[in-house]
């Protein structure tokens, strides 16, 4: 079995709501369920050893559009979020985050030192994620509190905007340039990271966010969670030019399985075949190279090939791409290598 690292996943938000409705996140986790994509018996089933676990504050208001005759859609970004309750929602979800921790059921890891132990030891190895910074104000007080928790990786945006930048929309055919990049707090913002040590994601940021991000810091350019536009057009999806960027960075892209953003029609279908995620990693791998392209399911946040279904279906992925040529070597640089080495970076970890 191939182990897998993950860049991305939202089982805090399945676990938060569920808890919302008095279930029991760590019984959850621990125990298994047939909801969702993620939890203890089906990560290890499926060798997914450990992941980027998303902070991530649901907006209400978003409805996704249906395709026209086309097939083209155009969802309206959802409505900035207020900052007082988005504190209280990341906070409620961290704390889901620190229990399961001490309850076991999973390892909060904080170095790449803490997921090769987690890895070695057994439990899923956790890393806290901030998709979308709303729950943090201009004077980024709240950022240093949730790194004393644990937070190791953010998104400055979702698919909406804020104080720190604009996010892209969920549209197909569109390019990533639909708005402006980083406002004055944002780029404070990213200083800040590169100062602590925080990963920062350019999944969901505009086209301009991400030159934005590219001139202001020190780390790898990444993108946890996200496609190749030039076969599936998705304004998430990353252009030839900024692919070229992550790899003259040494960055990563994290390949997301989200059916929307494989189809060269842009359609959630579940009825989706695994040669479209080879397809797209191909087409990653020879653009930016081997060593920088990763894994970014989207698990418990997207439509995903039935054939993967969930986390325990994470090594068909595995043989699809043996079955094509990919090496052990190559194997365990996407599924699990190139996620360690970029954090490691932007951790200033030397020899993790």
């Amino acid at each position: 079995m191939q182990f897998v690292f993950d860049g991305h996943n939202d089982v805090l938000l399945r676990l938060w709501t569920h808890e919302r409705d008095g279930g029991d996140p760590v019984a959850e986790f621990s125990n298994g369920t047939d909801l969702g994509h993620i939890d203890g018996p089906r990560a290890k089933a499926g060798g997914l050893a450990g992941g980027l676990c998303a902070i991530y504050v649901p907006s209400g208001d978003l409805v996704f559009a249906d395709p026209d005759k086309n097939g083209h859609y155009v969802t309206p970004l959802a409505a900035p979020l207020e900052p007082l309750s988005s504190l209280n929602i990341a906070a409620e979800m961290a704390a889901i985050a620190l229990r399961l921790d001490r309850a076991g059921a999973w390892r909060l890891c904080r170095t790449v030192k803490d997921i090769r132990k987690a890895m070695a030891d057994g439990p899923f190895a956790a890393v806290m994620h901030m998709e979308g910074c709303e729950a943090i104000g201009p004077d980024l007080a709240a950022l240093e509190v949730f790194y004393a928790a644990g937070l190791r990786s953010l998104g400055p945006v979702w698919s909406r905007h804020n104080i720190f930048g604009h996010g892209v929309p969920f549209a197909f055919p569109m390019s990533p340039d639909t708005a402006p990049g980083l406002t004055e707090a944002g780029f404070a913002l990213v200083r800040e990271c590169n100062r602590l040590g925080i990963l920062i994601d350019l999944a969901h940021i505009t086209e301009k966010g991400f030159w934005d991000v590219a001139k202001t810091t020190d780390q790898p350019l990444v993108a946890s969670h996200s496609n190749a536009h030039a076969l599936t057009p998705v304004a998430r999806n990353l252009t030839d030019k900024q692919l070229d960027a992550i790899r003259e960075s040494r960055g990563l892209v994290g390949v997301n399985y989200a059916t929307a953003m494989l189809r060269s029609d842009g359609r959630s279908d579940g009825d989706t075949p695994l040669s479209d995620m080879v397809r797209h990693i191909d087409y990653l791998v020879e653009r930016v190279g081997i060593d920088c392209v990763a894994l970014g399911s989207d698990f418990d946040g997207a439509t995903i090939p039935e054939e993967i279904g969930d986390a325990a279906g994470n090594q068909k992925l595995i043989a699809a791409l043996q079955r094509v040529g990919y090496g052990a070597r190559d194997l365990e640089k996407l599924a699990s290598g190139n996620w360690l080495r970029i954090l490691a970076s932007a951790w200033g970890e030397e020899n993790a």
